[in-house]
């Protein structure tokens, strides 16, 4: 009869402990579900305001360039004259009429980094003429070079590693317009190309 007894009382704990377990485990996997969910939102949405940020990031500039960078001498669009911003590189600058400040002929990239002051990667970023390249001598430069970018006409620019990801020979123009997106006045942008550029009427 103890027997019995004891083999029962020894069945029913162990049944008693196997219950616990179960209880114990699914409410935690369900816990772990639950919390993915909230820090992918959270990611994503810090993502989206970084891209804002970039975009609402004044172009504007001091309309300081290099020393030995070399003035175009006869350009498409000479300075004082207004142009069309046909091809824009941030979101306003499309369609807007530009006034030119300055026109050069340089090399001019595009390249990918990661800017000094935190944040996301810059991709094909426009645009970053060779003078504003350290000690990278007077031949272009290759397509997949690492740089060490000698620009502040974006935040985070001046001494970041770069990748060279395009290369051309072109005149670029540091330009005044306005966005076409709210009114923003962007003064001394640099740089917008010959091609990105367009007559104006009346031009």
């Amino acid at each position: 009869m103890k027997k019995t007894m004891f083999g029962t009382v020894v069945i029913f704990i162990a049944l008693s402990v196997a219950a616990c377990g179960n209880t114990n485990e699914e409410p935690h996997d369900a816990h772990e579900n639950d919390e993915a969910t909230p820090v992918e939102m959270e990611e994503t949405e810090e993502t989206e305001m970084n891209h804002d940020d970039h975009a609402h990031m004044d172009h504007s500039s001091s309309g300081e360039v290099p020393q030995n960078l070399k003035v175009a001498e006869n350009p498409s669009y000479k300075v004082g004259e207004t142009a069309l911003i046909v091809d824009g590189h941030m979101s306003g600058m499309e369609g807007a009429e530009a006034t030119v400040v300055g026109a050069y002929e340089t090399y001019v990239y595009t390249v990918s980094y990661t800017p000094t002051t935190g944040g996301d990667p810059e991709i094909n970023h426009k645009w970053v003429i060779h003078e504003e390249l350290a000690d990278v001598g007077e031949a272009p430069v290759e397509v997949g070079t690492e740089v060490i970018l000698d620009a502040d006409h974006m935040t985070g620019m001046e001494g970041a590693v770069a990748t060279i990801d395009s290369v051309q020979k072109t005149t670029v123009y540091m330009v005044d317009f306005t966005l076409t997106t709210g009114g923003d006045v962007i003064t001394n942008h640099k740089w917008v190309t010959e091609e990105e550029l367009g007559p104006h009427h009346g031009h």
